[in-house]
């Protein structure tokens, strides 16, 4: 354990700092810490509506190997990465956080845009100080495993290798497959989890990631228990035919949609109101059906089928379950 000078205006004292952060620049771990690092958690699967198969498949490899390290060993021990692929707004952040909260993990957050756009200055330096960000985030995420370290819009991080490829991409590309694989520590248990929202990555980040699932858009029973969620703490009328033929409406919508238009329906009622100022709040109507129907008119199905042929490709190509 080595010490580093406190900042606290106690006389100039030293703190001590863990061993693995000892090469790290203060100002990225404390990027880190503030930025990425996620403390705020308290999900459980039944927040996920449906991915029946996707959850316990999770649980299977992921969730019981962290909670129980003694018996998931040798060819029981859990993948370094796991890759969850498919249409936008289907729930792949919140899986993360879903599987860092029950299991008692740390959850890191971060897109690949912002890690690579974070410093600028030039080229030289620039990809200096973007491979210095994945060392600290690694080693943070170190220092406070069990570790679950989401990376959306992975596959702009790790994308196919080409000739062409700017010196900086392929060094950041670099020395994250290195501290992916954990070279840099003597430890070969390291309990962190790397979970990506890709498609097109590089092939050899591809064979890191052991399990790689679709979440595809949710049918209509999960529609249906994204709409039960979201309405469960709402004033409505809605009956239970009525969330069915809803379901039925919203064919091809993602989660990301269907909360959207919920909260769009919710305006419904705000809005035949003729003066907010004088209404009290016990006096806003109940959601209605009808309040639903107007925010079809204006929430449609943002995943197009073409673009759902590519995810379906890709994981008969490429998924870990069919």
């Amino acid at each position: 354990m080595t010490r580093r000078s406190s900042k606290s205006g106690d006389g100039g004292g030293e703190e001590p700092v863990d061993e693995r952060l000892r090469n790290i620049e203060p100002r990225m771990i404390e990027m880190i810490n503030n930025e990425i690092m996620d403390s705020s958690l308290a999900i459980t699967w039944d927040d996920i509506a449906g991915l029946d198969d996707a959850k316990n498949t999770i649980k299977e490899i992921v969730v019981w190997p962290m909670l129980r390290p003694d018996i998931f060993t040798g060819l029981r021990g859990p993948p370094k990465g796991l890759l969850l692929f498919g249409p936008p707004g289907t729930g792949k952040t919140l899986i993360g956080k879903c599987i860092a909260s029950q299991s008692g993990a740390t959850f890191f957050s971060i897109s690949s845009s912002s890690l690579t756009s974070k410093w600028v200055g030039d080229g030289e330096k620039m990809a200096s100080l973007r491979c210095g960000t994945v060392r600290a985030l690694f080693a943070v995420a170190r220092v406070h495993q069990p570790a679950v370290i989401f990376i959306d819009e992975i596959d702009s991080l790790l994308t196919q290798r080409t000739d062409g490829e700017f010196e900086a991409s392929r060094r950041i590309k670099t020395e994250f497959l290195i501290q992916f694989d954990g070279c840099g520590t003597t430890n070969d248990e390291d309990r962190i989890l790397i979970v990506g929202a890709p498609q097109e990555i590089d092939e050899a980040a591809r064979r890191r990631f052991r399990k790689r699932l679709y979440i595809p858009l949710p049918e209509d029973q999960g529609r249906m228990g994204i709409v039960r969620n979201l309405l469960k703490k709402q004033n409505h009328s809605l009956t239970d035919d009525e969330i069915a033929e809803l379901c039925r409406l919203t064919a091809g919508y993602s989660g990301s949609d269907m909360d959207g238009l919920c909260r769009e329906a919710a305006l419904g009622p705000i809005r035949s109101i003729g003066d907010i100022r004088t209404i009290s709040a016990d006096d806003v109507r109940p959601i209605t059906f009808a309040d639903f129907q107007n925010a079809l008119k204006q929430v449609r199905a943002s995943v197009s089928d073409k673009d759902l042929e590519l995810y379906l490709r890709w994981n008969d190509e490429y998924g870990s379950l069919s």
